[in-house]
């Protein structure tokens, strides 16, 4: 079990939790904590101050005090209100991801809700009752309110959840999962929508599939190299440890310890061609700057996913209830902004490789990897299909977080645009999947011209993962079927797990 007190979720506990359904609970010291910082609360209920959101209205409204008698109605209202979301909804592993890390950060114990709260989140993320949550209706400030309130719905015992890919009532499937919806007090509805949580899931997910997908990369391009008949030489050590970037230093020895054991290098030792072009032999430079862009996404979610972002903040040593803004999603649209540019360029050079696998006057092979070239088109569309994908990157990289537009009647006149970050970095990596499946397919292609000669190490691990999926292409067919099996590879993490297997 994965016991949550808002300081120590990892991103490995993350992905237990939400693809391996690892179960959940409060931590106990957790949960004093939040009785604690509760209490202070109550105190100042009984007071009658005006504290925001305890007994004001929200946003611009806060102005208006709310009677003593209303304060529960207050918080019902403002998840039915913000309920506004459209759209497509999140997949389960999403809306998972958005349950785990909303009852975690109010576990940290500085949010003023009750422990019950987040007992009732853990029992939904235990029995699978996943909130149907839109994608679409957040501006990344002032929280993800909108995909939250739909989450919070379902807390409530209102709203809809998804089963078996269909909606259906979410009080329906909190009784029968035996689970008591929860009736709000005073702060407790604010709490539950005021955060950063539908980007930061999002980014947790994807940064993972990144850093696997540059070591997919990493492996793909040495099958390319032997299929064109290049050089391993440019991954010499010393060449990159004269330029230590620590990522740059990360995939040159991978491919260094991927092109071992050639005998299709061994073949060409002695040709007069002394170097590759650049999407081969910077490959190191290029996929190294991609790698450390997503270790500064990593470091920005991993501090998000433990971070308190509620509005207004109750400190449980000293009573303090604060009003401050530390549910602008700024810090994480900029690494989710981040993450779709290193992954975007993974799929340009990748294309170009592509294109490079493809040309006869560079490769020395038959056109478009295929035997009766003209009778055959071969792979020929397969790279139209890779270049409109990149073009597509290309426009996708435009950053979100740049981007702003006042809500509320000005009052929340800054916003992060963190969920449009957050989904276009996912349709980036989605496109890169395919876009290195059909390198990989290519690359494997290529190197059945090169038989009987046997190719380096890591193009023989690739050639094997994708036989299992791509048999050889002796005439032209229909090749839809293909990319989709193997980006749903690449998706799964399989190469990944293979590569780590057998070069770790």
């Amino acid at each position: 079990m994965v016991l949550l007190d808002g300081n120590h979720l990892s991103l490995a506990d993350f992905h237990a939790v939400v693809f391996d359904r690892a179960e959940v609970g409060l931590a106990p010291a957790a949960k004093t904590l939040m009785t604690k910082s509760r209490e202070h609360v109550e105190k100042a209920i009984a007071t009658g101050e005006r504290i925001y959101s305890i007994n004001t209205g929200f946003g611009v409204l806060s102005k208006v005090k709310i009677p003593r008698e209303s304060l529960d109605e207050l918080q019902v209202n403002l998840i039915r209100s913000h309920s506004v979301g459209i759209g497509p909804l999140h997949s389960e592993a999403e809306s998972r991801g958005l349950l785990l890390l909303r009852a975690n950060v109010l576990a940290k114990g500085f949010s003023g809700v009750r422990p019950l709260i987040v007992e009732t989140l853990c029992q939904m993320l235990n029995k699978k009752v996943h909130p149907a949550i839109p994608q679409k209706g957040s501006v990344g400030a002032s929280g993800d309110l909108a995909p939250l309130a739909h989450l919070a719905l379902v807390l409530i015992g209102e709203g809809e959840v998804v089963v078996e890919e269909k909606r259906s009532s979410g009080a329906a499937a909190m009784k029968a999962a035996g689970i008591t919806p929860v009736k709000l007090l005073p702060k407790e509805g604010l709490s539950l929508i005021n955060g950063t949580q539908q980007m930061t899931a999002l980014g947790a997910i994807l940064v993972c599939r990144a850093e696997a997908l540059v070591q997919e990369a990493d492996l793909i391009c040495s099958a390319s190299l032997d299929g064109t008949l290049g050089t391993a030489a440019a991954f010499a050590s010393w060449l990159h440890e004269v330029r230590p970037h620590q990522g740059q230093l990360k995939s040159a020895a991978n491919l260094a310890k991927f092109c071992v054991d050639s005998e299709v290098s061994d073949s060409h030792a002695d040709c007069e061609k002394v170097q590759d072009a650049y999407s081969f032999r910077c490959t190191p430079q290029v996929h190294g700057a991609c790698r450390d862009l997503l270790s500064s996404a990593r470091k920005t979610i991993e501090i998000e996913l433990n971070s308190a972002t509620d509005n207004p903040l109750v400190n449980p040593d000293t009573g303090e209830v604060v009003s401050g803004g530390n549910f602008h999603g700024q810090p994480v649209a900029f690494a989710l902004d981040i993450i779709g540019m290193a992954v975007s360029e993974i799929s340009s050079i990748s294309e170009r490789r592509i294109s490079k696998l493809m040309d006869p006057n560079f490769s020395e092979l038959p056109a478009f990897l295929v035997k009766d070239e003209g009778l055959n088109s071969g792979l020929m569309m397969a790279q139209v299909t890779a270049a409109s994908l990149v073009s597509e990157n290309k426009l996708l990289t435009h950053p979100a977080s740049t981007d702003s537009i006042p809500t509320n009647n000005e009052k929340e006149d800054h916003v992060s645009m963190g969920p449009w970050a957050a989904r276009k970095a996912k349709m980036i990596l989605e496109n890169t999947e395919y876009v290195l499946s059909i390198e990989a397919i290519a690359a494997c292609q290529a190197l059945e011209f090169r038989k009987p000669l046997k190719p380096n190490r890591g193009a023989r691990l690739l050639t094997t993962w994708i036989r299992t999926m791509v048999p050889p292409l002796g005439k032209d067919r229909i090749l839809s079927p293909d990319l989709e099996a193997v980006a749903a590879g690449l998706r799964k993490g399989e190469l990944d797990r293979k590569i780590t297997k057998e070069f770790s």
